[in-house]
C-alpha cells in the first residue's frame, strides 16, 4: 500500500492508487476513488465522489444528469474486486476479475453529480475462484442501489 494508505484499529483503506494497482480498470472506467473500511475476505465499502464532469453525463442525460445504475453497479464490482484482490495479496497479482452475474438489482433514487456514493460490499461466499457478493450503494446514508453479483479470478 502507498504511503497514503491508512490503516485504523487494523481496518485498511486504499486510495485511488493503491486500487490502480489492485485493478486494471483506469480512467474512464475506473468507479471507484477509495476503497474503506476493509475487513479482508469480509466486507469492504468503495467510495465515489460523482462530478459533473464524468464522460457518461454528457449523453446520460444531457438535461438532467443521471449515472447509469449499470455504472453504480459496476462500482459494486469493482469495491467487491479489490476487496478479493486486497484479500488474496501477491497469490492474485495480474489475475484479472471477471463479471459472472447480476440478480436482484434495485435502482431506488438517482445519483447525480455532487453525490458521494458509498458502495458497501459484502462477501456472501466464495468457491476457488468465484466470489459472491451482495452491495448496497448509498448517498447521505440512503439507500440509492443494491444487487447480488458473482465474480471469477481468471488464472492464466
Amino acid at each position: 500500500m502507498s504511503e497514503e494508505s491508512s490503516e485504523r484499529n487494523g481496518v485498511a483503506s486504499l486510495d485511488v492508487q493503491d486500487i490502480m494497482g489492485l485493478l486494471p480498470h483506469r480512467y474512464p472506467f475506473l468507479m471507484i476513488d477509495r476503497v474503506e473500511d476493509i475487513v479482508p475476505n469480509e466486507s469492504a465499502t468503495g467510495v465515489k465522489n460523482v462530478t459533473i464532469n464524468e464522460p457518461f453525463f454528457l449523453g446520460h442525460f444531457p438535461e438532467r444528469a443521471v449515472m447509469p445504475g449499470v455504472l453504480i453497479v459496476e462500482a459494486m464490482a469493482q469495491t467487491a474486486a479489490a476487496l478479493v484482490m486486497f484479500t488474496l495479496g501477491e497469490d492474485a497479482h495480474g489475475k484479472p476479475v471477471y463479471f459472472m452475474t447480476v440478480d436482484d438489482a434495485r435502482f431506488r433514487k438517482p445519483v447525480v453529480p455532487g453525490d458521494v456514493l458509498h458502495i458497501h460490499v459484502t462477501r456472501v461466499r466464495n468457491r476457488r475462484n468465484v466470489w459472491k457478493f451482495s452491495g448496497e450503494a448509498k448517498v447521505n446514508g440512503t439507500l440509492v442501489a443494491s444487487a447480488s453479483y458473482s465474480a471469477m479470478i481468471m488464472d492464466y
